[in-house]
């Protein structure tokens, strides 16, 4: 599988474990110490072949992208759930732990992701919905975040990710549809 843009990536390891999975160019930031030149190079990839930014589900891994990202906006964004980029013995968590094809399957999902239009999705909507303020608000927000591959968040964080990885209200709707399943299952 062939990547036009250009990934940006935590380390080398993570470059490694991309090139296991696919054929890319990567960016790495060196960790979260963001240099100047760095956030110049991802300007340049962006303007010439597109930016995906794919960083490790963590808090430094999510400090890097929203810096990138309010820096150099319109990348595309790649998601690993915690539970793919777990180290097998489960000590570490990145990027450079994870199989080929939960890479592959997240770039796939970065770059449908923004093919498709984004109808702005409200506060209201997110009210409406009870992922804010609700009963279980906070559990409805982790299976949202893990079924968009946006991660979890807090309320007041949620329209921001939203927003950021540019969920459609159709895949929105398409993860409450799958949420309320699940509950009737459960209940049923």
């Amino acid at each position: 599988m062939k990547i036009k843009e250009i990934i940006v990536v935590e380390g080398k390891d993570d470059t490694t474990a991309l090139k296991r999975a696919v054929d890319a160019d990567t960016i790495e930031t060196n960790g979260s110490a963001l240099t100047e030149e760095t956030i110049t190079k991802i300007m340049l990839a962006k303007e010439k072949r597109g930016v995906i930014i794919f960083t490790d589900p963590d808090y430094p891994g999510e400090k890097i992208r929203h810096e990138i990202s309010r820096r150099v906006p319109g990348c595309k964004h790649a998601f690993l759930p915690k539970e793919e980029a777990r180290e097998r013995l489960g000590r570490g968590l990145g990027v450079e732990h994870a199989d080929p094809e939960n890479i592959r399957k997240a770039l796939k999902d970065a770059q449908l992701m923004i093919e498709e239009a984004a109808e702005e999705i409200t506060q209201e909507d997110l009210m409406v919905a009870g992922l804010i303020g609700g009963p279980d608000a906070s559990g409805k927000r982790a299976r949202l975040g893990k079924i968009l591959k946006i991660g979890y968040t807090n309320g007041k964080q949620l329209h921001k990710r939203l927003k950021m990885f540019q969920i459609s209200s159709g895949q929105f709707a398409e993860a409450l549809k799958a949420i309320q399943q699940e509950d009737e299952n459960s209940n049923g």
